[in-house]
Order: structure tokens, then sequence, then C-alpha cells
């Protein structure tokens, strides 16, 4: 399924984290934290400043990104959990 985010907003899949710790200990799927890193799959086109006119994104699809722990909301489309957000909430771009 094809999804286009609209105006300023941002589909995004997690990075996966490490299964383990540097020491080697295994970490059970409960403890893990949800990584806030992940990847741009598509961008809306911008938003609109008062004249009406497109405010260029500044992030594009397959960017690795961070972004804060309680942003966006989660959504399932075609079985994969993504999430799907405003610019706004990306905290930067992992060169």
């Amino acid at each position: 399924m094809a999804f286009k985010p609209l105006h300023d907003r941002v589909l995004v899949r997690r990075v996966q984290s490490d299964e383990k710790t540097k020491g080697g200990l295994i970490i059970p799927d409960s403890a893990k934290e949800k990584p806030a890193e992940g990847e741009v799959v598509a961008v809306g086109a911008g938003a609109k400043d008062e004249d009406g006119d497109r405010i260029k994104m500044d992030v594009k699809a397959g960017d690795r990104i961070l972004f804060g722990k309680w942003s966006g909301t989660e959504i399932t489309l075609d079985g994969e959990e993504l999430l799907i957000m405003k610019e706004s909430d990306i905290l930067g771009v992992i060169d």
C-alpha cells in the first residue's frame, strides 16, 4: 500500500535496537526501550506559510533521524509498525 503523508508530516520506520549489551547480556523484549532513531520512509509536500507558499521540507526519504521519546503516532501499514510525526518533532539528521 502506498502512503503519502500530508503537509509537514513524515512517515518513519524505527531502527531496530541491539539485542545484546556491550558486555554480552541479552536484553529481553519486555526490558527494551523503543529506539528514538529511525529512517524516513515518506514525506509530505510541506506546510504552507501565510501567503500560501509551500515551505520546503528539511528531510527526505532515506534520511536517518533522531526524534523525541514520545514523538509521533504509531500506525500499522501492511503489517509493519511505523510512526507518523510532524517535521518539527525531528531533533536532527544523522550523517
